[in-house]
């Protein structure tokens, strides 16, 4: 009977610093998303806030951004016009 119950306070004692080590990456995590979600809301615009707030109270899901990201202009916009040429005339 005493080695079952030294089996189980041994398997109990293993779980709880399983869980113990889970909370602590979850309070990381936690403290990590929370540090995010401030940064975000001090850069969103006032028309982003006003947005995101108004999706949250009818939970419905963000719409598709409109606004193109950053970054290299498209290559649609390099292209130049067929009629164009640099060369001389003939």
């Amino acid at each position: 009977m005493d080695l079952v119950k030294s089996h189980l306070m041994y398997a109990v004692r293993e779980e709880v610093e399983v869980l113990k080590e889970q909370i602590k990456e979850l309070i990381e995590r936690n403290s990590q998303l929370e540090q995010e979600n401030t940064l975000l809301k001090t850069l969103a615009s006032p028309e982003q806030m006003a947005q995101f707030q108004a999706q949250v109270q009818t939970g419905s899901p963000p719409a598709p951004q409109t606004v193109p990201p950053p970054g290299p202009p498209s290559t649609a916009t390099l292209a130049q016009p067929a009629s164009h040429n640099s060369g001389p005339s003939a």
